[in-house]
């Protein structure tokens, strides 16, 4: 499980900028690579968003990562608990950027792809920043699932070639 920060929502979809294309091509991919965010990433780009652009806009790309993303990382009680404690520990870390690192880390995630640069502060949450070779690695990094292998004639997944 790969988990999103809003930071690339908003590239994604933004105007011309280094970190566009990589966020773009890894939202490509999200049934391979099983993308997903929180409710409060989806909330917190319809908001940035909506200052920007207009609310429909906002909106209907919220509805649209909404559905590519799913299903949603759960953000349990305990979860909230763990966020508090990140607080405490890392003063250049938001609260937002605290609850989907403490879910992240609870659900032993792949990995945390963010621009932001707070993230790396956390022990034990593996980050990938969106730059051109931070997300060619990870998307290297994640093997095709068995169906991928029979749909593009690579067998399946008891199959393995001869040597």
């Amino acid at each position: 499980m790969i988990v999103l920060d809003t930071t690339v929502l908003l590239y994604a979809v933004g105007t011309e900028h280094e970190l566009r294309e990589p966020c773009r091509r890894l939202l490509a991919a999200p049934r391979r690579f099983a993308l997903t965010t929180t409710s409060g990433v989806i909330q917190e780009f319809v908001h940035v968003r909506s200052r920007r652009r207009s609310r429909s806009d906002a909106v209907a790309l919220g509805r649209s990562y909404l559905t590519l993303l799913r299903p949603l990382l759960d953000v349990p009680e305990h979860a909230v608990a763990d966020a508090l404690s990140l607080l405490e520990e890392h003063g250049s870390l938001g609260a937002f950027d605290a609850v989907l690192a403490a879910a992240s880390q609870r659900v032993g995630c792949r990995a945390v792809v963010t621009a932001d640069r707070a993230f790396a502060e956390i022990d034990d949450l593996p980050v990938v920043f969106p730059a051109e070779v931070g997300v060619a690695e990870l998307l290297r990094s994640v093997p095709a699932t068995p169906q991928q292998r029979r749909s593009s004639g690579g067998g399946d997944a008891g199959h393995h070639p001869s040597r």
